[in-house]
């Protein structure tokens, strides 16, 4: 069965205001049979986002009509397409209170979600490692070195996957290797293998579904997915959920890489 199980829409502060009809016939046309909009969620109310534009999450006052809407499109779609209600969770160390309040509010109205790490803390501050090739150039240079980058994003990531966020915790993670975003912006390649692998198996153990992310191809300092092949067949063959998601912030980028990836997914070789 196709399904993309990571799409935003237009509530994303950082995306388009393309509709969701436009993502929902699209997923049809394509003969997906299964979607679901996975939008930023509120940010903890006491966090401060370190973007310039701090439009990282939705907008609290926005959410009710956000799930509203989904509500709606489910029932007028219903003979064409399963359509899903979920949000992409931030873990953010320091702030794990307050996701599990905002999960044990709004969980009970989600149907699929992902748990992402997109904010590192270090010395006191929060950087959105995905945010620019220049901030996560000088975050290397702060916190030492790429290695170091590296051993900090895993870490936060392993500390996703094992935090009792509670009875609504996302059962999906979210882009795992996303710290491979602008890898090839590094004057030489980080060995991260063992983190990943480590990061895997933990997965395992929780019993946690991996989001084959298809985004990493269309990024010209990545050019992988997330993760690449290699541990998407490594996933797979130690049992673990395997979820393509295209992290589509514009209908024109739904699906992308959909073939290329997911023959991983569905063959392992």
């Amino acid at each position: 069965m196709r399904k993309d199980g990571h799409i935003h829409t237009p509530y994303c502060p950082h995306g388009t205001l393309d509709s969701f009809h436009l993502y929902i016939e699209k997923a049809i046309q394509h003969q997906f049979q299964e979607i679901t909009f996975t939008e930023h969620a509120p940010l903890p109310k006491n966090f401060i986002d370190p973007t310039p534009e701090q439009d990282s999450g939705m907008d609290y006052t926005r959410l009710e009509s956000y799930l509203s809407d989904i509500h709606d499109l489910k029932k007028q779609y219903e003979k064409d397409i399963i359509i899903s209600t979920g949000l992409e969770v931030d873990f953010i160390s320091g702030f794990e209170e307050e996701t599990i309040s905002f999960l044990n509010t709004y969980g009970k109205y989600l149907d699929d979600s992902i748990l992402s790490v997109h904010f590192l803390h270090f010395r006191n501050k929060y950087t959105c490692i995905d945010f620019s090739k220049d901030s996560y150039l000088d975050f290397a240079q702060q916190i030492g070195n790429p290695m170091y980058m590296y051993k900090l994003y895993y870490k936060t990531l392993m500390d996703s996957i094992t935090s009792d966020l509670g009875n609504f915790k996302p059962k999906r993670i979210g882009h795992i290797t996303l710290i491979h975003k602008f890898q090839h912006a590094l004057a030489e390649k980080v060995d991260d293998h063992a983190d990943i692998v480590s990061i895997l198996k933990e997965m395992k153990n929780q019993h946690l579904q991996l989001d084959v992310n298809s985004a990493g191809l269309a990024k010209p300092f990545c050019l992988e997915s997330y993760p690449s092949p290699i541990y998407i067949i490594m996933a797979k063959e130690l049992g673990i959920p395997l979820v393509f998601g295209s992290d589509a912030h514009q209908v024109k980028d739904l699906h992308q890489f959909y073939h290329e990836v997911n023959k991983y997914i569905e063959n392992g070789e």
